[in-house]
């Protein structure tokens, strides 16, 4: 059975519909970019006892944030691994196996959640669902590329914008299941009508000489859950988040709708190309990257142009991640206190919203662009026009500082959007760059190793964008505290000025607090805050961007018929 999996036995016959392999490839990439829906499970895992409130016992943020870290982590490791396997097995057996990871990862964490283990959820969304990722990213862009060589940019783009509408889909389903399975614990009242009991941080109420063990919910907190109820106290572990059935659901769902989708893959014929086309006569001016010859994926670590590409794709990456990961904050720190009957709650989400819908229409506008410009021409638009948005951000800041305007706030939508598709179109693109490069014999493998620049970007982008934040944060309050009265500084804070790096430390004091005690006419320094972090943003591009320039094609020494020279005569042989 197993064997029947081997590319040997999917060879398309004569007459097959390429474009059947483009939904299979979608399909997979909507499951599997759900990954970026991630965060509509932070707030039920912090409360699984709690349920509506967190516990004592129950995980902290700090311990759940980095399980999708975990999982981009080993996307990259498992692309870059399972890419050589792919060229040798073919697609229909990397696609079930990523079927069977990223499901079978859901089922391992609904059992994590089920006995409240958290390695467990590490293990199994992080670990195996990560590889599941990796290998289920690279199968269906390296099937596509050698179905459309004709339309490479085109192809990649169609799976890969399924990758960035996964979440589009992906947080409002994990949201409904949420509310349908969620179960409110036992409501005991009111606690200004209950005796409660604290024992080392713990809230208990006395029950028929028994205590048990209750959290404390104020208004705020039950309109944030899935189902609202009324404030006051609940027993903890007596109902549900419902998180650990929507773990198994998904896992099943995932795991039959990929399955099929890896049964749908063909490869084509040995030397097949699309009716009509011919790769010499199709060769367009200023397409002179674009090459017919091959490079192994061994051969491929050994080029200077693998080097570029990476730097490219990680900059690009580490870039978008800047912006992605502050946008919601950096759009409300702008523009709500100078235009707050726009800029509320509803709009920051309704901005989110649109961030997951440009990232996806920019996967396939700009890889079919590529097409037609060449792929090189595309990424220098990337960094050329990415570098100057990054750059007008902080002139946006502060005019909308200085002089309120819708203006603003539409420029600085438009330009973040804009950013976004470029963000998008970066993952899109890079696979038939890839194929230009190296041609299409290994691409699939080739892909998965450059896909550690994801990694390494995953922890680059959070680790240069938090420390950027800081230090712009804990500078803004220095210059403000320069201008405070000593006097008032001390009856607002209950210390003077001396310690106030230990009061920022301890979240004491913060730029809201320094404001409302800052001499008037003081410039709110919050709309700043992010300048820094776009300026070296700005720079990551123009160092992709010069590597981008400087790409050249690859050495003939390093082709396949010279590096790999008894290898490439087997396989010719076994084509014939």
């Amino acid at each position: 059975m197993l064997a029947r999996l081997h590319k040997r036995h999917i060879v398309a016959k004569p007459g097959f519909n390429r474009w059947l392999i483009a939904p299979a490839s979608v399909f997979i990439h909507l499951c599997i970019g759900s990954v970026y829906a991630w965060s509509m499970f932070n707030p039920p895992l912090v409360r699984q006892l709690g349920v509506v409130a967190s516990a004592a016992d129950d995980w902290r943020f700090a311990s759940v944030v980095w399980i999708f870290s975990t999982a981009i982590v080993f996307l990259g490791l498992a692309a870059a691994i399972g890419g050589k396997w792919l060229e040798q097995v073919g697609p229909r057996a990397t696609g079930f196996l990523a079927a069977c990871l990223w499901g079978g990862g859901f089922l391992i964490s609904s059992l994590g959640l089920y006995s409240h283990e958290l390695w467990l959820i590490y293990l199994g969304y992080g670990v195996i669902g990560g590889c599941g990722l990796g290998l289920a990213y690279v199968t269906p862009v390296s099937t596509l590329i050698r179905w459309f060589p004709d339309r490479r940019g085109m192809a990649t783009g169609i799976a890969i914008m399924g990758f960035g509408g996964g979440a589009i889909i992906g947080a409002p389903l994990k949201g409904y299941l949420l509310s349908l399975f969620y179960e409110a614990p036992t409501y005991l009242g009111k606690a200004t009508d209950l005796s409660l009991i604290t024992e080392n941080g713990r809230r208990f109420v006395e029950s028929a000489g028994e205590k048990i063990e209750v959290v404390v919910t104020t208004a705020k907190d039950m309109a944030a859950l899935p189902v609202p109820g009324p404030e006051g106290v609940y027993v903890v572990g007596s109902g549900t988040t419902g998180a650990a059935t929507v773990f198994l659901i998904l896992g099943v769902v995932y795991f039959l709708v990929m399955t099929i989708a890896a049964f749908s893959f063909r490869v084509p014929p040995a030397n097949w190309k699309p009716a009509g086309w011919n790769p010499d006569t199709a060769k367009k001016p200023g397409k002179s990257l674009i090459t017919q010859n091959h490079v192994h994926i061994d051969q491929a670590l050994k080029t200077p142009q693998f080097y570029q590409l990476w730097i490219m794709l990680c900059f690009n990456v580490t870039a978008g991640i800047g912006v992605i990961g502050v946008a919601k904050t950096m759009i409300t720190d702008i523009f709500e206190p100078s235009l707050p009957s726009i800029v509320d709650a509803g709009f920051a989400a309704t901005y989110v919203l649109m961030i997951s819908v440009f990232n996806m229409a920019g996967r396939f506008f700009w890889s079919s662009l590529s097409d037609y410009i060449s792929r090189q021409t595309t990424y220098s638009i990337f960094f050329m026009l990415g570098a100057l948005l990054y750059l007008s951000i902080p002139l946006i800041a502060m005019q909308a500082s200085v002089s309120p305007s819708v203006m603003w706030l539409v420029l600085f939508y438009a330009f973040t959007m804009l950013i976004f598709t470029m963000y998008g179109g970066g993952f899109a693109t890079i696979p038939a760059y890839l194929a230009d490069i190296f041609g299409t014999l290994h691409v699939g493998g080739i892909h998965g190793r450059l896909l550690t620049a994801w990694s390494a970007a995953g922890v680059l982008g959070p680790v240069l964008l938090t420390q950027l934040r800081e230090n712009s944060i804990y500078k803004a309050i220095h210059e403000l505290a320069s201008t405070v009265d000593p006097t008032v500084f001390m009856n607002r804070f209950g210390a003077p000025i001396s310690e106030l790096d230990t009061l920022i430390a301890s979240s004491t004091v913060s730029i809201n607090a320094m404001m409302e005690i800052a001499p008037a006419g003081t410039v709110d320094p919050t709309p700043s805050l992010y300048n820094t972090t776009m300026y070296v943003m700005a720079a990551l591009l123009i160092v992709a961007l010069i590597s981008n320039r400087l790409m050249r094609p690859v050495d003939s020494k390093h082709h396949v018929q010279n590096s790999h020279a008894a290898w490439w005569q087997k396989e010719q042989a076994d084509k014939s």
